[in-house]
């Protein structure tokens, strides 16, 4: 049974969670214009494909998700840069250091499993 609020509830998922995680992407730009090579690189790739890969994860992912967009698809880069974060980047970390990427990675596998809802460009 499909209660009322379950579309109204996706777009505050999606809303809040994109939103939120942009602010941790956004100041990433700034680093790839002035210096790539300073960015960590947990997986070995190089700093730079780190860094445009966290961007992807957290700035091009997140405007989709936003929108509504390709949603299911769109949230696979989230999750990928928040399990990096949370299980690479944080491993030694205390559990409250790790919070906050395993909370987007929570918030992002329910937007991938559930989709938009009808308030988005996909309206489903």
């Amino acid at each position: 049974m499909k209660n009322k609020f379950n579309d109204l509830a996706l777009a505050i998922l999606r809303v809040g969670f994109s939103g939120m995680l942009l602010t941790h992407g956004i100041p990433k730009i700034s680093i790839l214009l002035e210096n790539p090579s300073g960015f960590p690189d947990p997986l070995g790739v190089g700093n730079v494909v780190s860094l445009i890969l966290a961007l992807i994860g957290e700035v091009v992912a997140p405007l989709f998700v936003l929108i509504g967009f390709k949603t299911k698809i769109a949230a696979i880069p989230a999750i990928g840069t928040m399990a990096v974060a949370a299980f690479i980047v944080h491993a030694q970390d205390s559990f409250g250091t790790k919070e906050k990427a395993l909370l987007y990675l929570i918030g992002f596998i329910v937007i991938a499993l559930v989709g938009a809802g009808k308030y988005s460009v996909e309206k489903k």
